[in-house]
């Protein structure tokens, strides 16, 4: 997880194009696709690039416009500064391209001797040209340009943003023009990073299907979305433990890979992140305890009698709502906090499970927990063993996840519990992985310039031994990068964010707004539930946070503030699903519709206060709240 800049939006190009500042090659229209390359004029791979763009316009023509900024890598490439600040000398004469292409043909290292014949060569005042090679605006210029990249998370060259996104595809010519030319399929998948570049995004859909859900449950098509919703979905036969409604599905089945991420994440800020100290690990746990304990008694004081059975319906925090809505503020939340709030959330559905199978048990089996402790022991053995295949962990979590939901407890936790088994690696180092694959490319080179020598087509390289041999070594070097939890999250986050959380907003936030208020009780259900979750809550939270720093047996993460936590707490006062089957369970089914109106209720409350207490940007600090 980035701490500067959040990683989506290093996909996008932060500084437009300015026709007035950038060196720009092709004229700019409707139709162009535009290709702005950070370069650096004596890396060996931009210069291997050249060919290649050199055919893209040959194949485009008009339709593509190169833009060229700076990204000299001085420490690797000695001398690309200089290089650099000659092409802004020539620029100042209008010679921009041409002492590009110069500079690109000579073989390093270029000295100024050789800079000054190149300037000659191509018709420049050589003596204004020494001054402005020398002068601190050429020396600014490609200043402007590395900072400029550094804050797009460039790293390396060439780096390409095709029309705005980062081109991470292939450098090969056929890889390159699929892109440029915009095919349909190109044309999907740019819009697609697009709209995932932007940090909103995801709580943006978030919200809408949860909008859209209310509306199917509040209007005409209501009965439609109930059988749907409610319709039974076997593996075997139907009435055994895994036959689940849809929405049941949805809830325990798909969000069992969302805990995975969230997992992922804490396990991450655990080791390395933002509560890697202990005593910022355990302030989310206190605070989760504090935000349980303050809801329910406030809802006993509004309620006595039968009623007295709801208290824990405001105690349960949507942790998919909340981290939505963390998303939608995009770079305003800082990375602590987002990891404060997630495994505070994880903790508070623990409790809720807890709260469930101790307070409101119907088909609690503990028979099962044998099941459960034994598939958990398998995955910590294959972690401590280092076992690195996914299959297995796989086929013990689908077993995992069978238990638990047959012992009675929300099996969405099975996510949770996979996510602290999956294996990491240690870094590898840089250097066998760089020769193992420059010696794969370098045999591919190789077979393709025998080819050429002997008249042979190119396209038969595919099926010589050395096409298989040099791609297992890249696919193996490539997938050394990533430990198998890094590879599994960034397969699943994109499913995550874009169809499994809101196929889980779809099903859980259609309730009817339609209530009786008619019971004697109805009202202070109503009035508990709603204050528990906006104002009970977030008190709790900060309370319990507040004394646990006071004592310091806990600190608060990096760069949070008090009006951070303060808008994060009363994010915390979204309920969730469990708040709708404690309702389901806790009370008569004349009372349980107005305690599901005062879930949804509360919690638009509470998250538009979070919302608009977190809207405003600030100076980072570390107060105590």
């Amino acid at each position: 997880m980035a701490h500067d800049e959040p990683s989506s939006a290093k996909l996008r190009l932060l500084r437009a194009v300015d026709p007035d500042r950038d060196h720009i090659r092709g004229v700019r229209s409707d139709e162009a696709v535009v290709v702005v390359a950070y370069e650096d004029f004596l890396c060996p791979y931009c210069r291997r690039l050249r060919p290649v763009f050199r055919r893209l316009r040959g194949a485009l023509g008009d339709r593509l416009v190169y833009v060229f900024r700076h990204f000299p890598n001085e420490r690797a490439h000695p001398g690309a500064e200089l290089a650099a600040r000659a092409s802004e000398a020539a620029a100042r004469q209008g010679r921009f391209f041409e002492m590009q292409d110069r500079l690109f043909a000579r073989e390093p290292p270029i000295g100024e001797a050789d800079l000054v014949e190149d300037a000659r060569a191509i018709g420049l005042d050589v003596e204004r040209f020494a001054r402005d090679l020398e002068g601190d605006g050429v020396r600014a210029r490609v200043e402007q340009d590395l900072a400029d990249g550094r804050r797009n998370g460039v790293t390396g060259t060439p780096t390409l943003f095709v029309d705005g996104v980062r081109y991470d595809g292939a450098w090969d010519f056929h890889s390159m023009l699929e892109a440029l030319e915009r095919p349909v399929a190109a044309r999907v998948n740019r819009s697609a990073r697009v709209f995932a570049s932007l940090p909103t995004s995801a709580g943006l859909v978030l919200l809408v299907t949860a909008v859209l859900a209310l509306v199917c449950a509040n209007t005409a098509i209501a009965p439609l979305y109930d059988r749907i919703m409610s319709a039974n979905v076997a593996v075997g036969p139907i009435g055994s433990q895994l036959s689940l409604t849809v929405r049941d599905w949805f809830s325990e089945g798909l969000l069992a890979v969302f805990f995975l991420l969230v997992g992922l994440e804490i396990r991450r800020e655990m080791t390395t992140g933002a509560l890697a100290d202990w005593r910022a690990a355990i302030l989310p746990i206190l605070a989760a305890l504090g935000g349980v304990v303050a809801p329910a008694l406030i809802y006993l004081a509004f309620n006595r009698g039968p009623a007295f059975r709801g208290w824990a319906i405001p105690t349960a925090t949507d942790i998919a709502f909340t981290l939505g809505l963390l998303a939608v503020l995009g770079d305003r939340i800082p990375v602590g906090l987002r990891a404060f709030v997630a495994a505070l959330a994880v903790v508070d559905d623990i409790l809720s499970v807890l709260t469930l199978a101790i307070f409101y048990p119907r088909s609690f089996a503990p028979s099962f927990t044998f099941a459960v402790l034994g598939a958990s022991l398998m995955l910590i053995a294959f972690n401590r063993a280092r076992v690195y295949a996914a299959w297995p962990y796989v086929v013990v979590s689908l077993v995992l996840w069978a238990s638990l939901h047959a012992l009675g407890v929300h099996a969405a936790l099975a996510g949770v519990l996979l996510a602290m088994c999956l294996p990491t690696r240690p870094a590898p180092r840089a250097g066998p992985l760089l020769a193992q694959a420059a010696t794969a490319l370098a045999s591919l080179d190789d077979a393709e310039a025998q080819a050429r020598r002997e008249g042979r087509d190119d396209a038969r390289l595919e099926q010589e031994p050395v096409w298989e041999w040099a791609a297992r070594n890249l696919s193996a070097a490539s997938a050394r990068l990533a430990s198998p939890a890094e590879r599994i999250e960034r397969a699943v986050a994109p499913w995550s964010a874009y169809v499994i959380l809101p196929a889980f907003a779809f099903s859980a936030t259609g309730v009817s707004l339609r209530a009786d208020f008619s019971s004697q009780d109805a009202g202070r259900i109503f009035a508990g539930i709603a204050v528990g979750l906006v104002v009970g809550k977030p008190l709790g939270i900060l309370l319990a946070s507040g004394v646990a720093i006071a004592r310091r047996l806990a600190i608060p993460p990096e760069g949070v503030t008090l009006r951070h936590f303060v808008g994060a707490a009363c994010l915390c006062g979204i309920g969730d699903t469990v708040a709708l089957l404690m309702a389901d369970r806790a009370l008569s089914p004349a009372d349980a519709p107005v305690a599901k109106l005062a879930v949804l209720a509360g919690s638009g409350i509470a998250g538009i206060l979070g919302t608009l207490v977190l809207q405003r940007r600030t100076v980072p600090r570390t107060p105590a709240p």
